[in-house]
């Protein structure tokens, strides 16, 4: 069964990133842009109600953020951490409220912790930081049957915050 996400897409962050995730996330090669995740995984593509989406993402203010420092997990992937954090987590937070089913990660974690992998093998980074960067919109996108992901479609957060 194909597979969706929401993500905030953080183009400010390719220049810095892009040919690292190429060569050590496999998602960049599938077409997933440098990105920190709202909910993976999702709905099942044909259940989504994207009216419900658009809602209550727009009922979350936009805002900025920087990516500020290299980080690692235990297993290895390496992550920029995204700072302020807490308007990530309330995104997450609310999208996860209105679609109980999805929780963030299948569950998995006990705390939320916003990144943009770079990597999902231990690697040493030699970039510029922070970057900063806006989050405006909040982008649904699909796993089509040959693995490759594409935007499905992109709801704006509430421009009261910016």
């Amino acid at each position: 069964m194909p597979r969706t996400a929401l993500i905030v897409v953080v183009p400010e962050a390719e220049p810095a990133v892009g040919k690292l995730r190429l060569a050590h996330d496999w998602s960049a090669a599938l077409g997933v842009p440098a990105h920190i995740t709202i909910l993976f995984p999702f709905a099942d593509p044909a259940e989504i109600d994207e009216e419900a989406i658009a809602e209550v993402v727009a009922s979350i203010p936009a805002f900025d953020f920087e990516l500020d420092r290299v980080e690692h997990f235990d297993d290895g992937l390496v992550w920029l951490r995204a700072q302020p954090s807490e308007p990530f987590v309330a995104l997450t937070t609310a999208v996860w409220r209105r679609f109980p089913d999805y929780p963030p990660y299948e569950g998995e974690h006990d705390v939320l912790i916003p990144h943009l992998t770079v990597s999902t093998v231990p690697v040493e980074l030699d970039i510029e930081l922070p970057i900063g960067a806006s989050a405006r919109e909040v982008t649904l996108i699909e796993e089509a049957a040959d693995g490759r992901w594409s935007i499905r479609r992109v709801f704006p957060l509430s421009p009261t915050g910016a």
